[in-house]
């Protein structure tokens, strides 16, 4: 297990297509161990690999509730319902933080890290976070998507509501 060195913005691998994983081994065993180990480390709630500098289709997710560490290979959004606004920042914006609207509710189809296909409904924060990380294999950005900055300050308010 290992930290990894997260990438910042405007590092161009963040802004690229993911290619999809074809290969369940060690190695991949590995890199979702050292993407955990990372996405604690920065105190995140996901990690895509992008953000490590690995263009490929893996993400993790973990917001510390009943579903633990959520792996997603080559994940496809298959339903998205409602709406939700709120902040969000990124392991990969130091110190940025932004009020994004995101599905209140997603449904994907993803594999886990030894390539069995399975689904996952997701609702309020746990689906913010594992639509952030999809993104991101995307090359999509939670900034493309604010619609207002916010300062740490007001998020630290936020948090204490």
């Amino acid at each position: 297990m290992a930290v990894r060195k997260i990438v910042n913005y405007p590092a161009d691998i963040l802004e690229q297509e993911c290619e999809d994983v074809t290969v369940f081994d060690k190695k991949l065993a590995k890199l979702l161990d050292d993407m955990y180990d990372t996405m604690i480390e920065f105190d995140g709630v996901g990690l895509a690999a992008p953000q490590i500098d690995i263009k490929k289709q893996i993400a993790i997710v973990d917001i510390d509730d009943e579903h633990g560490t959520i792996e997603l290979i080559n994940p496809v959004i298959l339903e998205t319902r409602g709406e939700q606004t709120g902040p969000e920042g990124c392991l990969s914006f130091p110190g940025l933080y932004g009020e994004v609207t995101r599905p209140n509710y997603v449904k994907v189809k993803a594999q886990d890290r030894k390539g069995k296909s399975y689904e996952l409904e997701a609702e309020e924060f746990l689906a913010r976070a594992v639509l952030h990380e999809i993104d991101h294999l995307h090359g999509v950005l939670f900034t493309t998507k604010v619609s207002r900055y916010i300062e740490e300050a007001e998020l630290e308010e936020l948090n204490q509501e």
